[in-house]
């Protein structure tokens, strides 16, 4: 698969494809060649080597890739049956966040995810997946119903943070997430978190207590953004002091893992989640059906305690 927007690292990469791509049509599809083989070995073992090595900023940069899978195109590929539930019953519908009923392998589930947009119209819509208070109301409010008939909650983290605009403070941006990490905590239903794309600090939060957190292989969890950490200790954000903010803020998934803030990390296809869509979808599926599987045989005081203890370790090395 040949990504239109080859990030500045794979530039390589992607004229390697483009290569194989314009041999590859102008071969029989009975006639492969040796030339061929040769090439897609040499594309699989450049893909290996750099996306198994990734320095920090270059994994922001692959968690923001504009083709990688969202919510709204994991809905499609992997649930059945899905219901959209709309609105706060307080202000709007924040288009940031999507919640709604579904199936996962047979499985009665609430999906709760952040959804950035793909067209630039989706993207305003959907404030790049900032969220605003609402959007935090309407997934509290939701999630609240799915404990009452204790069906399992998904949730798909993938926002660079929540929306810092004016009206979002003046509506109390800031009371609801801290709410919703609350309430989220001692909710009697079994729920998994799973960062998809981008996992940016509050906004992230509001959304992300869990019995089973867990992050994509390329993407990102972290308490600020690069930019916004190089702009505090330098004064600026630029080419130089960006990737310096990301090795300090430890945001990938083996710094996360390493340091107990997400349970396990989803491998991602060779090359990244927006190289092979459907490939990470199944993936993804079948790591949340597992984790189903484990916390529905658990009481809801079993499940709490346990979520109580994770939480309070959470960070603490040795």
């Amino acid at each position: 698969m040949t990504v239109a927007v080859p990030l500045p690292f794979e530039q390589d990469i992607h004229d390697l494809e483009e290569q194989l791509s314009r041999l590859e049509a102008t071969t029989e599809a009975s006639g492969v060649t040796d030339t061929i083989r040769r090439m897609r070995r040499e594309l699989m073992a450049l893909k290996r080597e750099r996306y198994g090595n990734l320095k920090a900023w270059e994994t922001v940069l692959v968690a923001r890739h504009p083709a990688r899978p969202q919510t709204a195109d994991y809905v499609e590929m992997m649930l059945e049956e899905f219901v959209e539930l709309h609105g706060d019953r307080a202000f709007g519908d924040d288009r940031a966040i999507r919640t709604g009923f579904a199936r996962l392998d047979g499985e009665k589930v609430l999906l709760v995810g952040h959804q950035k947009g793909k067209t630039l119209a989706e993207r305003q819509q959907c404030y790049y997946g900032c969220a605003h208070p609402e959007g935090y109301r309407k997934a509290m409010s939701k999630m609240q119903l799915a404990a009452k008939y204790r069906l399992p909650i998904v949730c798909l983290i993938d926002t660079p943070g929540a929306f810092p605009g004016i009206g979002a403070e003046e509506r109390g941006q800031a009371q609801l997430i801290a709410n919703s990490i609350l309430e989220m905590s001692r909710l009697p239903t079994p729920i998994i978190c799973v960062v998809i794309g981008e996992g940016g600090s509050g906004g992230a939060l509001g959304i992300g207590v869990g019995d089973r957190i867990g992050i994509l292989q390329h993407a990102y969890y972290s308490v600020i953004s690069p930019e916004g950490c190089a702009g505090i200790l330098w004064r600026v954000a630029t080419e130089e002091t960006k990737p310096r903010a990301a090795e300090a803020l430890n945001l990938t998934s083996k710094d996360l893992l390493r340091l107990g803030v997400v349970d396990h990390v989803i491998s991602e296809p060779l090359g990244g989640a927006h190289r092979a869509p459907r490939e990470m979808a199944n993936t993804l599926k079948g790591t949340l059906s597992r984790h189903l599987r484990e916390l529905n045989v658990l009481s809801s005081d079993r499940l709490l305690e346990q979520r109580y203890v994770k939480i309070r370790a959470m960070g603490l090395l040795g």
